[in-house]
């Protein structure tokens, strides 16, 4: 009912205005009609990916040094993309507020805690999501990687002749089978990346207690506080990237060569040591990647996935040769996890590759993953 009388109505007002301040918590000013606050739509979305044209045609991620699987046949080399949008940096010294994928939420650091191996987890994850929606880059195409970093001149040979658009790089870890890199460096990185390259960087840390490969064996990890020690070298590892100028957003690849998972005692010790890992990356505003042979430890994080293990890897790097190049076809994958964009699959290895009259040993890999954010 209108309320004519101007006494009437002015009392009226302030009415509602008592009413509004004691729902809402705000008063209005003197005289002022309440306002109503529509609230946020429920399919709002924080974070929008950037429409952005396609760079020129490029290649792919790099490899394993100490490659698990034999070699097999190349594939169709496809068109790269990168793409990526800037977060809010992390807090380094909480594990959890650096954490940008929720697709792959942190592990508990308690051993005891739902998540932990042995230890009732939560439902499990597909560990999904576009990477570019939390800042990261993608890039989709061929990749080689090799042992020893090519200098720049050979890289500058190979852009162009060859497929490749992407090069995996080994930045650090105790288990690094080329530690003294000759032109792997800041300046390295900054004239490759002018050249058109993107980079994937790879981290050989501590390996499993059962890893097969002998010249890995002495680089196994301690038993006693695997979380703890993942932590340690993914902290080792963000600074290695740092020192390289690369920046937050970056991918940063764990190399865990093939091990006996199928033994529970190490199966446990390893994905602990993992979990660390990714929540030390994330916790500086890292992405945490993951490489390892099909049939053991991708095998490993794909059962630990499907029994709702946390903290597991933005993104996984398989080996799986004598098969055609593809993201989305490991038997060892369920084929709605670790999607999209967060497969690279190294399907060929140690091979010989000459472009430009620069020859080079490499591993060829098919990536549509994360890549290193330079400068």
């Amino acid at each position: 009912m209108a309320t004519t009388n101007p006494m009437m109505r002015r009392v009226a007002l302030l009415s509602a205005g008592l009413a509004a301040a004691l729902t809402s918590g705000v008063l209005p000013a003197a005289g002022a009609e309440p306002v109503p606050t529509d609230p946020a739509p429920s399919n709002a979305t924080a974070t929008r990916r950037p429409v952005s044209p396609p760079p020129d045609p490029g290649g792919a991620p790099p490899g394993s040094e100490a490659p698990t699987a034999p070699p097999g046949t190349e594939g169709t080399p496809a068109p790269p993309r990168t793409e990526g949008t800037a977060v809010p940096p992390a807090d380094p010294a909480d594990p959890r507020t650096g954490l940008t994928d929720p697709g792959a939420p942190d592990a508990p650091a308690d051993p005891n805690a739902p998540g932990a191996p042995g230890v009732p987890a939560d439902q499990p994850s597909l560990v999904t999501g576009d990477p570019r929606d939390f800042g990261a880059q993608i890039f989709k195409g061929d990749a080689f990687d090799t042992c020893q970093a090519p200098s720049a001149a050979t890289m500058r040979a190979w852009k162009g002749p060859s497929p490749f658009g992407a090069v995996g790089v080994y930045i650090g870890g105790r288990g690094r089978a080329c530690p003294k890199q000759k032109h792997l460096s800041a300046e390295w990185v900054t004239e490759v990346d002018k050249q058109g390259w993107k980079l994937l960087p790879v981290y050989v840390g501590s390996q499993a207690p059962c890893v097969i490969a002998k010249n890995k064996q002495k680089f196994r990890m301690d038993t006693k506080d695997p979380y703890g020690l993942g932590r340690q070298e993914g902290q080792d590892a963000v600074r290695s990237a740092q020192q390289l100028g690369m920046a937050k957003n970056s991918a940063l690849y764990l190399d865990m060569e093939a091990y006996r998972y199928k033994k529970k005692s190490c199966a446990d010790t390893t994905l602990r040591f993992i979990q660390g890992w990714n929540s030390a990356v994330r916790a500086q505003g890292y992405v945490a990647g993951f490489y390892s042979s099909a049939n053991y430890g991708i095998a490993h994080l794909e059962k630990a996935r499907a029994a709702g293990a946390r903290g597991l890897p933005t993104a996984v790097w398989f080996a799986r040769w004598h098969v055609p190049a593809s993201v989305d076809k490991e038997r060892n994958l369920n084929p709605k996890a670790w999607q999209p964009h967060r497969r690279i699959h190294q399907h060929t290895g140690n091979v010989k590759r000459t472009y430009g009259g620069h020859t080079v040993t490499v591993d060829h890999n098919l990536v549509d993953a994360p890549v290193a954010v330079v400068g």
